[in-house]
């Protein structure tokens, strides 16, 4: 057996801790946990946990999934693979009969689509059968029935056309022409990496940059969450219209925050954890404008 061998064996049989501390510690680049907590803006405490396994100590299973995979991206680990194998550990991969299912959902579609077709096509003659010789059994109330409404729609328009439209202030008055009222694009002062949730772009009085990596989560006025993930630098998030909602950064300092396109200021230092922040406009316009 050849050391390349060796190697991915040894790695099969490690738990994602084992590996995590065994590409800190060996090879040429061999690093102490606070030089990299600093480099990643991630506590010591947490890339401990990650190492020993001892989960609970990080809050959430996103937050620990994107801590693991900076981590090993930073110590030149496959990400991938580390976070397939985190999952296992965690206990969230799927099950095989949904991974069954999803197979015939792939392979089976057209069948599927096409049989429901051929039945939808069945119902529609069915139908226009059953309306044909219910108006042929009935054809006189029909015919009345559409007189009727010929006589009817007839006198409407008379009556409409007879109408006294001479009312000056009516004629004369102005029209009113709602003016759409466009948000700029804020001027964001890094790169963009990834977009979350456009389809609030275009109404998004407040927007969000990742300077650092950093968990945010937004919940609205029932406390339920409409987002939460790790943003990494250059992330952007546009939240939707309105002001109930509630912000929780882990690293708050590592966050720009646009208001109707104009920067304000930090909402706090940097690797700092902040809960029931108000991301009301009006609330972060108080903060003031960043310089």
């Amino acid at each position: 057996m050849n050391e390349q061998q060796e190697t991915i064996l040894s790695t099969n049989e490690m738990t994602v801790g084992e590996m995590l501390k065994n590409a800190r510690t060996t090879g040429r680049r061999k690093r102490e946990i606070a030089t990299v907590s600093k480099l990643l803006c991630i506590r010591e405490e947490f890339l401990t946990a990650l190492e020993e396994g001892n989960y609970r100590v990080i809050p959430e299973d996103v937050y620990i999934l994107g801590f693991a995979r900076s981590y090993a991206v930073e110590l030149g680990l496959d990400p991938d693979e580390v976070i397939t194998k985190l999952k296992k550990e965690l206990g969230i991969t799927k099950d095989k009969k949904e991974e069954v299912q999803e197979v015939k959902a792939k392979v089976e579609p057209k069948k599927t689509q096409k049989a429901e077709i051929e039945i939808n096509k069945e119902s529609v003659v069915k139908w226009f059968k059953s309306a044909a010789g219910y108006i042929k059994k009935h054809w006189v109330w029909f015919v009345s029935g559409l007189a009727g409404l010929l006589v009817l729609v007839t006198l409407i328009v008379i009556f409409a056309t007879g109408k006294k439209t001479d009312d000056s202030a009516v004629n004369n008055a102005p029209e009113v022409v709602e003016e759409t009222v466009v948000i700029p694009e804020p001027d964001f002062r890094y790169p963009i990496h990834e977009k979350f949730d456009v389809k609030n772009a275009k109404e998004a009085h407040v927007v969000l940059q990742a300077e650092k990596e950093s968990w945010v989560k937004i919940e609205d006025a029932r406390g339920s969450s409409v987002f939460s993930r790790v943003l990494i630098p250059g992330d952007v998030y546009y939240l939707p219209a309105g002001d109930k909602f509630k912000a929780t950064f882990g690293n708050v300092g590592a966050i720009d925050v646009w208001v109707d396109g104009r920067l304000i200021k930090k909402l706090g230092p940097a690797n700092t954890k902040k809960t029931g922040i108000s991301m009301a406009p009006d609330a972060l316009k108080a903060v003031g404008y960043a310089e």
